[in-house]
This record gives C-alpha cells, sequence and structure tokens, in this order.
C-alpha cells in the first residue's frame, strides 16, 4: 500500500507505522487517520504480526505546556504554590458551575468509551487465560515463578505453542 502521510513496515512480528510529515511536525492531518486506520488494518491482516509499534516521545511538562496539552508547568518548589493559587481562583466559581464543568468532562471520558473499554479488557483478559498461551503462562508461572513467566513474556521469546511448561526454560 502506498502512504503519503506515513511509513509502514512489517518484520518478523513487528509492525512499524512511522508519522512521515516532518515539515509539518508530523502534524496530523485529514487523510493521516484514515492512513493510520489502513495501515492498523494491513497488520491486523497478517498472520505474522504479534505488535503494532506506532512518533511517541516523553514529553517533559515545558513541552507539554507548548504544546498546550496542560494548564502550566512550574518548576518543582513553585508547585504547591502555584496549585494553591489555582485552588484559590476556582474556588471563585459557583458550585453549580463547577458541577457543570465536572459533569462535561466525565461525560467526554464516556463518549470516548471509558467504560466500555474497561469491560472489553476485562472480557479479553479472561477469553486470553484459556488460550493455549494463556494455558501455557499459568502453567509455567506456577512452575517457576509469575516473574521468570513475565519475564519469559515480555523477553520477546514467543510463548511456546503446544509444549508443556515444564520442559521449558529460559
Amino acid at each position: 500500500m502506498r502512504y503519503r502521510t506515513l511509513k509502514y513496515s512489517a518484520a518478523g512480528r513487528i509492525a512499524r507505522i512511522t508519522l512521515n510529515r516532518p515539515a509539518r511536525l508530523n502534524a496530523i492531518d485529514d487523510r493521516m487517520p484514515r492512513e493510520i486506520r489502513r495501515a492498523v488494518e494491513a497488520a491486523n491482516a497478517d498472520d505474522q504480526v504479534h505488535v503494532i509499534v506506532l512518533t511517541g516521545d516523553t514529553v517533559d511538562g515545558t513541552a507539554a505546556e507548548k504544546m498546550g496539552l496542560v494548564y502550566q508547568a512550574v518548576p518543582r518548589k513553585d508547585l504547591d504554590r502555584t496549585v494553591d493559587a489555582l485552588a484559590r481562583r476556582m474556588a471563585g466559581v459557583p458550585k453549580n458551575q463547577l458541577m457543570m464543568q465536572k459533569l462535561m468532562i466525565n461525560q467526554a471520558y464516556e463518549n470516548m468509551g471509558l467504560a466500555s473499554t474497561q469491560a472489553m479488557a476485562t472480557l479479553f483478559d479472561g477469553i486470553t487465560r484459556h488460550s493455549p498461551e494463556g494455558a501455557w503462562f499459568k502453567r509455567y508461572a506456577e512452575q517457576h515463578g509469575f516473574h521468570e513467566a513475565v519475564a519469559w513474556r515480555d523477553g520477546g521469546k514467543p510463548i511456546p505453542e503446544g509444549v508443556p511448561a515444564a520442559g521449558r526454560r529460559r
């Protein structure tokens, strides 16, 4: 597939989606969400792909403020004083307006599907535990300890299919 706003590649079990609009600082335009969706669909259709990597980076408070992601970034030594000043300012807002603002924020989270996402995560956790890989992980954790099982799982080696956990060591 051809993409104009991103790069897509797949190697082994890992697909990579890289935003590719450096002249615009990788800002999302009208085309990019559709291309991201197509790239994710391509990765999902590839039975070899287990992981999709998609231009985040750590952003400190000052950069987040410049991007408009946070209200204000202040040095740690000024944090309590700044928070207290903001709290005093908010305290002057009528209670009914604060309540309506809180309801709007909560409604925005609900509209984004937070509750249904948590329900799906619980459902998927249950399904995963009963898959062959989930059963292997459980047996391995019982025999070698949870930390060993997590180290295997997160170490990049695939969980063996159809192999009893007892016969495998890292």
